[in-house]
């Protein structure tokens, strides 16, 4: 018998006012596919970086392959084969892929050889990327690409994947899947951490349950399922949506005859993007990272100004040009899908972030009513079910779900006119994702209007009444839910739709 790939003994991490992990054992065998299942704060994050050697454990024995290392950073974790993909990149903004990449290897390699090497990785696994782009150009699923194919060129003998599935699509996760399981039949050992029960169960031989920092049990998650396996990470099923038939009225949000050339050489240009958001709706937008949704984006927030007159209208009023505190005025509220340094400010409290975007606080002249902000800060963790020490704990300090949640919160609870959110649960657990989703659909039926931008297919089905897929630039006709398939929206995903004949089958089916 061979040893274990890997072997954790009673690890224990504490910080300031919480205990990340208490007396954690996990044995990874050599092969193996094992997903670290738990809700967000239960301390998985911190275990696999005490594993990459970029946490100190407090406790504990880590073994690997049989013997006991003391791992003291992540090169020495690269250098016994364990690689890992953040859910929180580690990448060098101003340098460009390849040099990002070129930095994890071996130094012997020519950078024009790793360049040649991330190319054929790319095309091998579905990850479309160019080498020579400069981080600080990418979108964040495109940066999370370049965290995989970084990964993957190490050859590792552990590799450990944090949320690897969220930008890709359908058929492309199937194919990474498939490149899994053969890492894995060569002897490959996968820590697997994911939000995707369905993932887990599909690709996943055994299965680690954390729940507050604590194993809480172990099992084979093909012979569970989703609802066991909620209740083994949450302790109960999350709550089924309340899906109740919505009545859209008017429009709210137009877009019309949008072309847009991208501010970055390395961006995406929009061609004549067109779709319309009504009271009391929501309506999602499919794809893939990269195809135009960050341009589109910064131009209906405002943080790009540069779109055509009258391309963009808020309640009939041209706002194609209008700062992002007009647009807010007039009830647009916006969540980026850049949770720290976009939608807040790591240093700053949760009480003080909410004045990024609100302004309720603010008193006469000016001046900043504190323990009104505090009060607001604790409404929003309360009723969000937010994992922070109170309404001064930094941003920087909560996991990345929970200050998801907690941002998503500040923006339903401004009572918007016109949401528009980007990456609505990307890396909450099943249990947030229940309530965030529920919370939009609360604010439809009080008549605002949503548009969510989501590569979360699933997450688009439950909310959306009526879906547009956007590739390279060209948003798709108009699909209603009910028309819709995972096979058919990945199809589009593709940017394979021709707009006539889909227009017509749209319209035969709405017929």
């Amino acid at each position: 018998m061979s040893p274990p790939r890997l072997q954790l003994s009673g690890i224990t991490k504490r910080y300031p006012g919480v205990v990340a992990n208490q007396s954690v054992s996990l044995t990874v065998a050599p092969g193996e596919i094992h997903a670290v299942l738990g809700e967000n704060g239960a301390g998985k994050s911190t275990l696999m970086k005490i594993i990459y050697g970029s946490v100190k454990p407090d406790e504990g024995s880590v073994a690997f392959n049989g013997q006991t290392v003391q791992i003291r950073n992540p090169q020495e974790a690269r250098a016994l084969g364990i690689s890992m993909v953040f859910q929180h990149f580690s990448l060098f903004d101003t340098l460009t892929v390849a040099e990002n990449v070129w930095l994890g290897l071996d130094k012997s390699l020519a950078l024009a050889a790793v360049t040649e090497r991330i190319r054929a990785t790319a095309q091998a696994y579905g990850l479309d990327i160019d080498p020579a782009r400069p981080v600080h150009t990418l979108s964040v699923g495109e940066m999370q690409r370049v965290e995989i194919i970084r990964a993957l060129l190490t050859q590792p003998k552990l590799l450990i994947l944090d949320e690897p599935t969220s930008v890709l699509t359908p058929q492309a996760v199937d194919k990474l899947f498939v490149v899994l399981k053969q890492l894995a039949a060569e002897g490959c050992s996968i820590l697997y951490i994911s939000h995707k029960l369905h993932e887990i169960r599909a690709l996943c031989t055994a299965c680690t349950v954390l729940r507050g920092g604590q194993v809480t049990g172990v099992c084979d998650p093909r012979q569970e399922s989703n609802a066991s396996l909620s209740r083994r990470m949450i302790g109960a099923e999350p709550p089924a949506l309340e899906q109740r038939p919505s009545q859209a009225g008017d429009a709210v949000l137009q877009v019309s005859a949008l072309s847009l050339r991208a501010d970055d050489p390395f961006g995406t240009d929009l061609h004549d993007v067109a779709f319309t958001v009504r009271t009391g709706e929501v309506v999602g937008i499919a794809g893939v990272s990269g195809n135009g949704q960050a341009e589109l984006l910064m131009a209906l927030s405002g943080e790009d100004m540069r779109a055509p007159a009258g391309s963009v209208r808020v309640l009939g009023q041209d706002a194609s040009r209008l700062s992002p505190g007009r647009r807010r005025a007039l009830g647009l509220h916006f969540v980026p899908e850049e949770r720290l340094g976009r939608g807040a400010v790591p240093t700053l409290s949760l009480a003080q972030n909410l004045l990024l975007t609100r302004r309720d606080a603010l008193g006469p002249g000016g001046w900043i009513r504190l323990g009104v902000l505090r009060a607001q800060a604790a409404d929003i963790i309360a009723r969000y079910k937010v994992k922070a020490n109170g309404p001064e704990a930094a941003a920087k300090s909560l996991s990345g779900g929970n200050l998801q949640k907690f941002i998503v919160g500040r923006e339903i609870e401004a009572r918007p006119k016109l949401l528009i959110v980007s990456q609505p649960t990307w890396g909450v657990d099943v249990g947030a994702a229940a309530q965030i989703r529920g919370e939009i659909l609360k604010l439809r039926d009080a008549g605002c209007a949503v548009l969510v931008v989501s590569e979360e297919l699933d997450e688009l089905f439950d909310i959306s009444a009526r879906l547009h897929v956007i590739a390279k630039g060209r948003l798709s006709p108009s699909l209603a839910r009910a028309d819709a398939s995972v096979e058919r929206i990945g199809e589009w995903m593709s940017g394979l739709w021709d707009s006539a004949a889909a227009q017509q089958e749209v319209a035969h089916a709405a017929a």
